[in-house]
């Protein structure tokens, strides 16, 4: 072989393995960059936990094992921070932040179990506990027993800080509406627009104690853009909406959640896939949910899905 050759193949032995080792070195620096650009590590109540980037403090304090209390959050939903329950203090911030929405920045510092966090959900408690009709909610009674929440002290004689009195509102078979359980959350409202039905049929109208869920111009449901998907009547957590059969059979002092069976199975009416959760008590389907973490459903139904099961009854 000639000079020229060798020199030609070890050219090209050196450019191969130049490319190989910059496509090696490219590769290694795109792992790094990934890792770099998708992981953040906050500390938690003295402890390190890494979380996603764009992760909130919320889902950072679920990976630590820390419970957080909340009303308006939904994992099928948008965070709209209106309930303030899930408050935590982060080091260098003038106020508390709320946790289910707040995205975890690298370094930072939280903690969630300070006087200053438990006197903020203790008041959020006992304002909610005063001036709303919370019987339905068993979660609350929960964290109200953990912060000593006392709502009678705003309920005296003379200042009754009632929201609302009326009576419920019965439009139809379908599901109810009681005004003296709702917390403006939200969630209703988020549920019949962006985050599901795209429908708006509902808002919060009126201001203080006048706040409410209204349609608009305050029409009745069947004259209104409501489409009887009951996606609002799922993600409502206190009992505010509730399917007419639950309000029946607690009417009737027969709703028993602990006796009742959840079986999963897929919608008949088309083949879209929708899973259901069909919810039996005394072998009669009373009510039907859809898992939120479902990737058909995330949670929401139609009106076929939501309220047409009674054909199986016969």
């Amino acid at each position: 072989m000639s000079t020229t050759d060798t020199s030609d193949v070890t050219t090209d032995i050196t450019t191969d393995t130049s490319d190989v080792t910059s496509e090696a070195t490219t590769e290694t620096s795109d792992v790094a960059e990934t890792i770099t650009e998708t992981a953040v590590t906050i500390t938690i109540d003295g402890r390190s936990v890494a979380v996603p980037e764009g992760a909130t403090i919320g889902a950072a304090c679920n990976a630590a094992g820390v419970n957080t209390p909340t009303l308006c959050w939904a994992e099928n939903l948008t965070p709209v921070n209106v309930c303030r329950v899930c408050v935590v203090e982060l080091e260098g911030s003038r106020a508390l932040v709320p946790s289910c929405s707040r995205i975890a920045e690298q370094g930072m510092v939280i903690h969630t179990d300070t006087e200053r966090v438990r006197h903020s959900r203790r008041m959020v408690l006992e304002f909610l506990g005063s001036s709303v009709d919370l019987s339905q909610t068993s979660d609350l009674h929960h964290w109200m027993d953990i912060y000593d929440a006392d709502c009678d002290r705003y309920s005296e004689d003379d200042h009754d800080a009632k929201r609302v009195d009326e009576p419920v509102k019965i439009q139809d078979e379908l599901y109810i509406r009681d005004y003296s359980k709702c917390v403006l959350c939200y969630k209703c409202v988020e549920a019949c627009g962006d985050d599901a039905q795209h429908t708006f049929a509902i808002a919060v109208s009126g201001r203080g104690f006048d706040a409410r869920i209204s349609t608009e111009f305050d029409a009745s449901l069947p004259d209104s853009a409501c489409v009887y998907c009951g996606n609002c009547v799922a993600v409502c957590p206190t009992g505010a909406l509730q399917f007419k059969t639950e309000y029946d059979l607690r009417q009737a002092e027969q709703w028993r959640p602990e006796d009742q069976t959840v079986t999963r199975t897929v919608c008949s009416y088309c083949g879209v896939g929708c899973n259901l959760e069909l919810h039996v008590q005394d072998e009669r389907i009373v009510k039907v949910t859809s898992p939120s973490d479902h990737s058909v459903t995330s949670g929401h139904l139609c009106i076929k899905g939501r309220f047409g099961w009674q054909y199986v009854h016969g």
